[in-house]
């Protein structure tokens, strides 16, 4: 197994490759992230890994960036292109479906994002 040297990285890319976001291109959308990350000499700034189900499968396929906290639904490789760009500073054209704000997640009114089920489980 790989042991990074992760000094000096200042983002993390959590890319989900559960069943439900491989069945919607999260192969290809991972090797794209990383392509892309490589062809911006980005490797040392930001860090990438691949998950297991994030619990967000309607959001397939669902990436992650921290520290922010932000959810994506990646959706394609150009897609995945232009969030490496927004990462980047190049672009701001992703929205984000939850962010992370006054420490808690929201989800974002504005995108497709469904509100799932509650986490929180009713008494019988």
């Amino acid at each position: 197994m790989t042991t990074w040297n992760l000094n000096g990285v200042q983002s993390h890319v959590l890319i989900c490759n559960g069943s439900s976001c491989m069945r919607k291109e999260g192969e290809e959308i991972t090797q794209k992230i990383r392509a892309e990350i490589t062809a911006r000499n980005l490797d040392e700034q930001i860090h990438t890994s691949r998950t297991r189900c994030n619990g967000r499968c309607k959001d397939a396929c669902v990436v992650v960036h921290y520290p922010k906290g932000d959810w994506y639904s990646i959706t394609s490789e150009e897609e995945a292109t232009r969030f490496v760009a927004q990462l980047a500073g190049e672009q701001k054209t992703v929205v984000p479906r939850i962010t992370f704000e006054n420490g808690a997640f929201v989800r974002n009114e504005d995108t497709p994002a469904i509100k799932g089920i509650s986490k929180v489980k009713e008494e019988v």
